[in-house]
């Protein structure tokens, strides 16, 4: 899944090299944490949120189906 989220950022944003994500597992969570260059904060977001609740979205269901973990996808600043 972490590149899964990696190809949407980086293919979203104005500095696709600066770009990273984190994942971090337990039992029950998937953590995913994104990171982006300054200033390319608002394409993840998106225009009133929507791109990253999509791709929140698109994670919880894709993790439902896999492996039924619970994923959380974090933007870092």
């Amino acid at each position: 899944m972490k590149e899964f989220i990696e190809y949407i950022a980086k293919n979203l944003v104005d500095h696709p090299d600066a770009v990273q994500v984190t994942e971090t597992e337990n039992d029950r969570t998937m953590t995913l944490e994104l990171t982006v260059a300054k200033g390319d904060e608002g394409q993840i977001i998106g225009k009133k949120g929507q791109t990253v609740s999509a791709l929140r979205t698109l994670l919880t269901n894709i993790s439902a189906k896999a492996g039924g973990k619970r994923a959380i996808l974090e933007l870092n600043d």
